[in-house]
């Protein structure tokens, strides 16, 4: 433990003078009772500095390039290295030793780490950690690199935490720097305030509670830096699909997941590239591709590839020629023998059959899932083990499909917006290509045990860590054969191609007379309503979706009942003429959709206009509202006139 006067931020004016001296900011206490002290407090510096996101959600996270304990001759790396930076740095006294910084001192590990912000600028920040074991101390020093490529420690930016025990199971967590030299940026080093206040409170909280966590950290398999640059990049050249998705599920969740996901595969495959040695882009095929974003993005990156969904969705007309998407559906039995990889994002049924057609299509087919909804091969994935979470159980499930099928498999966690964010990558086999014969027996057999039995495990675990041909398949099973081909469509009911039931397969012309209608009726009951009528374009009334439906024909009630939603979602995918707020309908006035946020004259507010996606529809109300849009041509995003009509465009390939 700390001695009396090392527990305590050095106050004397004249080491301030000198501006090594750190003042206290603030202490927290911390009661113990479960005696986790002080191991969980370096449990909670290390999520710190391994994953600074958790608590600093600027930053990307942070890459540890190196970590060596003490600073004798192992610890030492290259002439002018960041080791011999910190040892020449004379900041003894910052760090807590009373006779400086020593060749000799023990219990010290020194971390150099690099801090990758989400966006550039800043450029990502490199940083010694001095871990002080022993005394229970950790120190953050900012590292700058001069002229002659060495590294010198700088002056500002430093802060240290530190634990003290007090009595019995109390101790404190305090955090020490030298607000005079702290500047900061807001990104890679955050106010004073915030490591007060934020940083600080969950320091304490992550040193005393018990974390069961199942899952890796976020992308431990890929470089962070790299991944977010190029998310970055792809969200920037991606995002206009947000403004014209033409589905009724959420863009903002479904376009930037599929981007995450995209970056993510992209780098997996560069790496792999750099690997094996290959010059060529990977080739793929999604299977389950719903919206197609994903084939979309990694086909205009460069990758040859396709989807392959039971339902065409409307969106798929907009991404042009060099986006391949298929509507059909994917049995056991299809197989892709000369396509790199496969994707399984969030494919529902076909999930545990992945590796088994990635295994089946050819000895070199890779496979990349994103599980999700809980499928086992021929239904329902019925839990075995209460001792784990459900997700946890699939997942783990799902992984010994593919060892079964022969799959060095690998698990990442993804940094997407979803509560189902792990992925399982099977990227290289545990056999050779002459043994192939036998673990597709393997395989069948270990299919049809699950179908018959309902078996998790088998006891033996004979299909586990291929070594030898001979252990891969039981010993009282070796004298039945099965057919491969017959097992792995047995029992399996590929989902068939789906109806469009959310209004958006109705003619074109029965939506128009129905739009048409509902907007005529809220106009001619126009009266004294709670929307006003602040100028002389009619902005309507607001009725019921039961008092609209009252004024619909018994064929068109019938017609809309059959959709999911019926009235309201057809109203609501034609967002331009109507808003459906709480049961109830009114004519969309866009004159409030392009308000300032600040009380200023709206000639004087610029507006944002999508570059790509203005004047590529027709403005409803220039050409049926009796008073026309109530915008000018220049501020409305559609077009009045088919003259001012402009040719869609989204995330196109650049020639």
């Amino acid at each position: 433990m700390l001695a009396g006067a090392r527990r305590r931020a050095v106050t004397s004016s004249g080491r301030a003078r000198k501006g090594r001296a750190m003042e206290l900011l603030r202490e927290a206490c911390v009661r113990d009772p479960l005696r986790r002290l002080p191991g969980g407090f370096w449990e909670a510096v290390g999520v710190w500095l391994e994953r600074p996101q958790v608590a600093n959600k600027r930053l990307c996270g942070a890459r540890l390039d190196a970590s060596k304990p003490g600073f004798g001759d192992e610890g030492k790396l290259l002439e002018g290295a960041p080791w011999e930076a910190l040892r020449a740095s004379g900041c003894g006294e910052a760090l807590g030793l009373d006779g400086g910084l020593q060749e000799e001192e023990e219990g010290l590990e020194v971390v150099l780490r690099t801090l990758v912000p989400k966006t550039c600028p800043p450029a990502p920040a490199q940083e010694m950690v001095v871990k002080d074991i022993i005394k229970g101390i950790v120190t953050f020093l900012p590292l700058e690199q001069t002229h002659e490529d060495k590294y010198k420690i700088k002056k500002c930016n430093v802060y240290q935490i530190r634990l003290m025990h007090k009595q019995d199971n109390e101790w404190s967590i305090s955090i020490l720097s030298s607000p005079e030299n702290y500047i900061s940026d807001g990104i890679l080093y955050p106010k004073i305030t915030w490591l007060k206040s934020e940083l600080l409170s969950k320091l304490a909280k992550w040193s005393t509670e018990i974390i069961k966590n199942e899952f890796k950290s976020t992308l431990s398999l890929i470089s962070v830096a790299k991944y977010s640059k190029i998310y970055q990049d792809l969200k920037e050249k991606y995002k206009e699909i947000v403004k014209v998705w033409p589905e009724v599920t959420n863009p903002e969740k479904f376009v930037y997941e599929d981007v995450a996901i995209a970056a993510y595969l992209l780098i997996v495959w560069e790496d792999e590239r750099a690997e094996r040695g290959l010059s060529k882009k990977q080739s793929f095929v999604d299977l389950g591709c719903g919206n197609g974003l994903l084939v979309h993005i990694l086909s205009n990156e460069g990758h040859p590839g396709k989807g392959i969904d039971v339902r065409r969705r409307r969106i798929w007309d907009m991404y042009g020629p060099h986006t391949h998407l298929e509507e059909n559906v994917v049995s056991p039995n299809s197989l892709y023998p000369d396509v790199d990889w496969l994707i399984g994002n969030h494919s529902d049924e076909l999930t545990p059959w992945i590796p088994v057609i990635a295994a089946r299509s050819s000895y070199s087919c890779r496979y990349f899932l994103l599980p999700c909804c809980f499928f086992d091969f021929h239904g329902k994935y019925n839990r075995r083990q209460s001792k784990k979470t459900q997700y946890r159980e699939y997942l783990d499930f799902v992984t010994e499909v593919g060892v079964v099928c022969g799959f060095n498999v690998e698990e990442d966690c993804l940094r997407i917006p979803s509560t189902k964010r792990v992925c399982l990558i099977g990227m290289s086999r545990t056999y050779l290509a002459a043994q192939e014969n036998v673990l597709e027996e393997q395989r069948a057999r270990y299919i049809n045990r699950r179908q018959l039995c309902g078996i998790t495990t088998p006891e033996n675990g004979s299909f586990l860590a291929v070594s030898d041909a001979t252990d891969l398949v039981a010993e009282d099973e070796v004298s039945e054969e099965l057919n491969v081909d017959k097992v792995l469509i047995s029992g399996f009911l590929p989902r068939s191609k789906e109806q469009m039931r959310n209004c958006t397969t109705l003619p074109q012309d029965f939506v128009d007379r129905v739009v048409l209608k509902v907007a005529n009726l809220l106009l001619n009951e126009t009266k004294e309503s709670s929307f006003g009528n602040a100028s002389t374009w009619n902005r309507g009334v607001s009725l019921t979706l039961g008092e609209v439906a009252e004024h619909l024909d018994k064929e068109t009630l019938k017609t809309l009942k059959n959709e999911y939603g019926g009235l309201q979602t057809l109203l609501r995918n034609n967002h331009q003429v109507f808003e459906v707020l709480n049961g109830k309908v009114h004519i969309r006035d866009w004159r409030e959709a392009k308000l300032p946020r600040k009380n200023r004259p709206a000639n004087q507010v610029k507006q944002r206009l999508p570059s790509k996606t203005f004047k590529t529809r027709l403005c409803w109300f220039y050409i049926h509202h009796p008073h026309g849009c109530p915008l000018t041509s220049e501020s409305c995003q559609y077009a009045h006139g088919t003259e001012e009509l402009k040719q869609t465009s989204i995330g196109t390939k650049k020639k």
